[in-house]
């Protein structure tokens, strides 16, 4: 269930602020940044080159034999409520294998977005759209070498993203290592719905390699790192900063975000896994973040697995914190129109952090209640999210401009699914 539960999980993306240069000419600027962005992104790609040079290389030394996962279909609904968002849907995944060899996969999901977040409401209306993404997969066998591919689209009204995947990994010291290098490139395409005549693109290229290694019959150990470089336009249409202007009746005027058109990010994330005398399962992950615009984010989560009845539910429950800086261009209130080269006012790129509690409970469905005696399982999960804001504030709230209170709400995720292996 590894490929529908991701969908849910969130990742963190940061920001930066940058300053006119004193001094110096906004064409002499322009060079400066041509020459940065092209320097940036050669280090980028030579670091990736030797990651995956690596990785081939322990591959194309080492082979055995393994099999191919089974095949599944799995049905899930997701639901994501809080901070004024309202987000849900179902899933479905299928996967089959057309021989010992060679397997191929088909992934569907629709959701519903209604948003009346304290984004929205402070510069607009609330609004309600649909997306629906799509993902078709292969997957080739070659002794313990699995080679993928994947293929996927998001389509909403005002965005079309475009990816192509590329996945390897490989068994190798006696199935007690597997090493993993994986490639994605994205194409985006982004509108402004009740303006025609907007249209812009950006691209992703992300790389990311791993080695996971079990090192007692009891206890695994992994380490994962990605590097993605972005580049194209980054913000958000809609979205505006907000500044102090003595000349409103107000004291607050608006203007649209502005954002470095390129980025680049790192993260390492460790992960655990450790099974006790009674048959429960205790697994630990600890992730650090950082990019060029100054973010750095790490979080840390727990989770416990405990079968009971018999084998036929098992219980999770989980914990996980998160804390990250703001970007360098990012401030909640600017003290003038065009303050800066970028502003940014999304709180997604503001100090802030975040407690997660979750729990689930996993049904294994006897066979003779399933067709044709297939093995299956139904699962439901739930998660509380709390959110507090350091440097965002709510202007729907009373306290007058720069002083209204710190932004804080929660949310909760639900998850419910069954899994069917044939």
């Amino acid at each position: 269930m590894a490929v529908i539960k991701s969908i849910t999980e969130t990742t963190r993306e940061k920001k930066v602020k940058v300053l006119p240069m004193s001094g110096v000419s906004c064409q002499e600027q322009e060079q400066f940044q041509a020459v940065y962005k092209t320097s940036t992104r050669s280090k980028v790609v030579a670091v990736l080159v030797l990651v995956a040079a690596v990785i081939l290389l322990i591959i194309s030394k080492l082979t055995y034999g393994a099999v191919l996962d089974p095949d599944r279909a799995d049905v899930l609904y997701h639901s994501y409520q809080g901070g004024g968002m309202k987000i849900d849907g179902p899933a479905v995944l299928i996967r089959k294998k057309a021989n010992d060899n060679v397997a191929v996969s088909a992934y569907y999901y629709v959701d519903t977005i209604s948003s009346a977040s304290v984004d929205v409401l402070s510069t607009a209306s609330p609004y309600s759209e649909e997306r629906k993404e799509f993902q078709l997969g292969a997957e080739y066998l070659h002794d313990k070498t699995v080679i993928a591919v994947n293929v996927g689209q998001s389509d909403e009204s005002d965005y079309l993203a475009k990816s192509v995947a590329l996945n390897i990994a490989h068994d190798t010291f006696g199935d007690l290592t597997t090493v993993s290098l994986g490639v994605v490139y994205g194409d985006n395409e982004i509108k402004r719905n009740g303006d025609d005549n907007f249209l812009e693109t950006s691209q992703q290229y992300r790389i990311r390699a791993g080695i996971n290694q079990i090192l007692t019959p009891s206890l695994t150990a992994g380490i994962n790192i990605e590097a993605v470089a972005d580049e194209g336009y980054l913000n958000n249409p809609y979205r505006t900063v907000r500044f102090i202007d003595n000349s409103n009746a107000a004291g607050v005027g608006f203007q649209g975000e502005v954002y470095p058109d390129t980025r680049n990010s790192f993260a390492v994330k460790l992960s655990s896994s450790y099974y006790l005398p009674y048959r429960a399962a205790l697994f630990a992950n600890y992730r650090y973040f950082t990019d060029s615009w100054d973010i750095e984010s790490q979080d840390f989560e727990l989770a416990y697995r405990q079968p009971f009845w018999g084998d036929k539910f098992e219980l999770e429950m989980k914990a996980r914190v998160y804390q990250q800086t703001a970007a360098n261009f990012y401030s909640d209130l600017f003290p003038f129109r065009d303050a800066q080269n970028f502003l940014a006012r999304d709180k997604e790129l503001s100090d802030f952090d975040d407690l997660t509690l979750g729990l689930g409970l996993t049904y294994k469905i006897p066979s003779a209640w399933s067709p044709f005696n297939w093995q299956s399982e139904a699962s439901f999960q739930w998660d509380h999210l709390r959110f507090n804001y350091n440097n965002f504030r709510n202007p729907n709230d009373p306290g007058g401009v720069g002083a209204e209170p710190l932004y804080r709400f929660s949310a909760n995720v639900v998850r419910a699914f069954v899994s069917v292996y044939f």
